[in-house]
């Protein structure tokens, strides 16, 4: 990827002893994935796999805010807007990445320090050693925006523990580093202070490293074990969310009426009633999947109807162009969603169907 001279390119993949660096290099933006950087990853990880001096490839995000705030959301209400096919292009060459991700030989670490949302999830959680702070703010806000859990999010959610991944999918609610590691989103928490030194060790390790060196050397630099705060409540997350249709679990919640309830009401009634409904199935399918690439799938036959929605233009609009917090969803309640309407983001799309090698 080429910058203008004097600057930075976007993302920058490099060797250092042995280990291949890719960093997310938009830190104003918190690193938000455009498509040059998804097929920049890719390029990388062609290199790095080739390359017999590279013995774990590293994936890390430029500033102090977060590994990766998602994808560049603005671009693509855009390009939704003139009714281009960006979206088209873009998640299925960002989704067949984070299948390669799952599946790469050699050892994949992601550092999930402060922000890692969306785009920046299946950039990391995918990889075989998953590496949160005390500042990791993990979340899937995306029905926020009138569309879903996606990157594989809905494979990741549905193998949470309990019910916890339907909260998460639904609600948009960030997890801390221990709420990752209990929802199987990451697997070791290291302080902030320590991942400079980590780093180091791990380019250390030099191209004979192999999975159990790099584990080990990760837990050299761990922090004790800390406490989820969704684990202390997951038995009533698991009674409200437990329903397979979104009416029951508004009622479920109602029929609670504690406060921890009706944050949770409060925190649906924000999001968009079609994406609650579509977000719900797809993680019941995805719970019933044998593969992350069949949840992959099937995520990209409902990204491309909510790209083609007025909702998804609206939820962005509302959260990112105009800021004003008041989408207004179509339809506006839960109970209006039909059968009929989100027939067309299960449906087989026949060419464009998402085929993996």
């Amino acid at each position: 990827m080429t910058a203008p001279a004097g600057m930075e390119p976007d993302l920058i993949a490099r060797r250092e002893g042995g280990v291949g660096i890719i960093r997310l290099n938009r830190p104003k933006a918190i690193n938000a994935v455009t498509l040059d950087m998804i097929r920049g990853i890719d390029r990388a990880l062609d290199g790095f796999e080739a390359d017999p001096a590279v013995g774990l490839i590293l994936l890390e995000g430029a500033g102090e805010r977060g590994l990766c705030a998602g994808g560049d959301i603005r671009t693509l209400w855009e390009s939704a807007n003139e009714g281009s096919n960006l979206g088209k292009i873009l998640w299925r060459e960002e989704y067949l990445l984070n299948a390669r991700i799952a599946k790469l030989a050699k050892p994949y670490v992601a550092f999930m320090d402060g922000l890692v949302m969306g785009g920046g999830v299946g950039l990391s959680a995918h990889g075989a050693h998953r590496v949160v702070t005390e500042r990791t703010r993990l979340s899937m806000p995306e029905v926020g925006l009138g569309f879903f859990p996606d990157v594989g999010g809905t494979w990741l959610l549905s193998h949470a523990p309990g019910e916890t991944g339907t909260y998460f999918g639904l609600t948009g609610h960030p997890m801390n580093g221990a709420d990752a590691i209990y929802a199987g989103f990451a697997d070791v928490a290291v302080p902030s202070r320590k991942l400079a030194a980590l780093r180091e060790a791990l380019v250390g390790l030099g191209a004979q490293a192999d999975s159990a060196r790099v584990k080990a050397a990760i837990a050299g630099f761990a922090s004790g074990e800390a406490t989820s705060p969704i684990a202390a409540i997951r038995p009533r997350i698991d009674a409200w969310f437990a329903h397979g249709r979104m009416d029951d679990i508004v009622a479920a919640l109602h029929r609670d009426g504690s406060e921890l309830a009706r944050s949770t009401l409060k925190a649906l009634s924000e999001k968009s009633p079609r994406g609650l409904v579509v977000t719900l199935k797809l993680l019941r399918l995805a719970r019933a999947s044998a593969t992350l690439e069949e949840c992959l799938a099937r995520e990209y036959r409902a990204a491309l109807a909510v790209f083609a929605s007025d909702d998804f233009r609206e939820g962005v609009r509302a959260a990112v162009i105009d800021k004003d917090r008041e989408p207004k969803w179509s339809p506006s309640r839960i109970e209006e969603v039909t059968p009929e309407i989100i027939a067309p983001y299960f449906a087989n799309i026949g060419a464009d169907e998402l085929v993996f090698d």
